[in-house]
C-alpha cells in the first residue's frame, strides 16, 4: 500500500543581514523534516519584498539588518498580513533586552530567540510548528 501523499513543507523566510550565519541557518533549517526555506533578505525593504512574494508560513527575522531594522519588517507584517500571508514571526537576535522583546512582542512576534544561546530552541520551535503545519 502506498504512503499518503506528504503536506506542503512549511515555508521559511530567513531575514539575516550576516552571510554566514544565513547560509549556516538555511542548511541546518532545509534538513529539518518538514521545512523549506524559500527565501531570505538582508535588509527591510528586501525582506518586506520577498515576504510579499513567498507567502511564507514562518519568518525569521532579525533585528541588526544592512538597511533598516527587523522592527520596521515587524511592523509591516503586522500592518498588512494579509498581504505576506499572514506568516507567523519570530525575532533571532543579539539585542534581547527586555524592553526590545516586549517590543517585538508588540509588534506581533510569537517568540524572540537570544542568538547567542537559543539557536537549538530555534530549530526545535520551527520543526514542532512543521509538524502541526
Amino acid at each position: 500500500m502506498a504512503a499518503p501523499p506528504s503536506s506542503a513543507p512549511l515555508r521559511v523566510v530567513l531575514i539575516e543581514d550576516y552571510p554566514i550565519l544565513c547560509a549556516m541557518l538555511r542548511d541546518m533549517l532545509n534538513e529539518l523534516d518538514g521545512v523549506e526555506v524559500v527565501g531570505n533578505a538582508d535588509g527591510e525593504q528586501a525582506a518586506v519584498a520577498e515576504l510579499e512574494r513567498q507567502h511564507a508560513d514562518v519568518v525569521i527575522v532579525d533585528l541588526e539588518l544592512r538597511q533598516g531594522s527587523g522592527l520596521g519588517v515587524l511592523a509591516c507584517l503586522q500592518a498588512g498580513s494579509e498581504r505576506y500571508g499572514n506568516p507567523r514571526a519570530v525575532v533571532f537576535s543579539n539585542y534581547g533586552h527586555s524592553a526590545l522583546r516586549a517590543r517585538c512582542k508588540a509588534l506581533g512576534a510569537e517568540h524572540f530567540f537570544d542568538k547567542s544561546f537559543q539557536m537549538d530552541e530555534l530549530l526545535e520551535f520551527i520543526q514542532a510548528a512543521a509538524s502541526r503545519h
